[in-house]
């Protein structure tokens, strides 16, 4: 399970903070049970974005664009918060069981992707 590809160019902080670019590739991700959940509600945050842009262009008062961007806040981070569950459950104690470097980097990589969303 664990890999030394190099991250892909472009990749974001989340790659770039894995030790040597391993992850659940090679395992039906922990999200697979309620993918439909997680579309449906990146869809709903999508719609809000757009939602901003237009209140924008229209010169809406900016508290009622504050408040849009705070609800599309909110909605990715319930994404982001549904995913950190689902790969603690899922990856984290797959590789917990297998113990090792595989546990350690699967920890570090966990603490890293909790202090981004925090920051």
């Amino acid at each position: 399970m664990t890999g030394t590809a190099a991250a892909p160019a472009g990749a974001d902080d989340a790659t770039a903070d894995r030790a040597d670019g391993a992850s659940c590739e090679s395992q039906t991700h922990g999200y697979i049970g309620h993918k439909d959940d997680l579309l449906k509600r990146l869809r709903r945050a999508e719609g809000q974005v757009r939602g901003v842009h237009r209140m924008v262009e229209e010169d809406a008062y900016c508290i009622d664009i504050l408040t849009q961007v705070s609800a599309a806040t909110k909605a990715l981070e319930r994404v982001a918060l549904a995913l950190l569950d689902d790969h603690l459950r899922h990856c984290v104690a797959s590789a917990a069981e297998e113990g090792g470097a595989v546990a350690a980097e699967k920890l570090e990589e966990a603490s890293a992707a909790i202090a981004r969303l925090v920051r």
